[in-house]
């Protein structure tokens, strides 16, 4: 699940100004098509979260995020309760939680909140999972 993490930060390092969005959306989308549907509903939500957080909290730069990165994600059908989400802004772990729910195919994000938490301090990302 991690390592998809990298193509979603790939995808949106492409997605500078003055990438046309479409085409950035439209790679992003073939990725998700590779995945199982249970990853691809975790991937799209943690993209989601990243698209959401440089739209409405201009402070931040997300380059990344994890679901379960402090604690296990819960995930039924088509939605999925991340109480223990992290995602990266320049360089810093920020913890964050979000409920998303996606279309039957986990290809569209039907709905979709967050609320962002404090700065995770760099003693506790190895036990989290992150990295630099």
């Amino acid at each position: 699940m991690r390592l998809f993490a990298l193509t979603i930060g790939f995808v949106l390092v492409v997605a500078a100004p003055g990438v046309h969005a479409a085409s950035v959306e439209s790679r992003f989308e073939r990725s998700l098509k590779m995945l199982e549907p249970g990853e691809r509903l975790v991937q799209l939500c943690d993209y989601t979260a990243m698209q959401r957080i440089r739209k409405e909290a201009p402070g931040y730069r997300p380059d990344r995020a994890i679901a379960d990165a402090a604690t296990p994600t819960r995930i039924r059908d088509n939605q999925i309760e991340a109480p223990g989400a992290a995602f990266r802004s320049r360089g810093k772990w920020y913890a964050m939680t979000y409920h998303c729910t996606a279309s039957p195919d986990n290809m569209k994000v039907l709905s979709f909140s967050y609320r962002l938490g404090d700065e995770i301090p760099e003693n506790k990302w190895h036990a989290y999972g992150l990295w630099d």
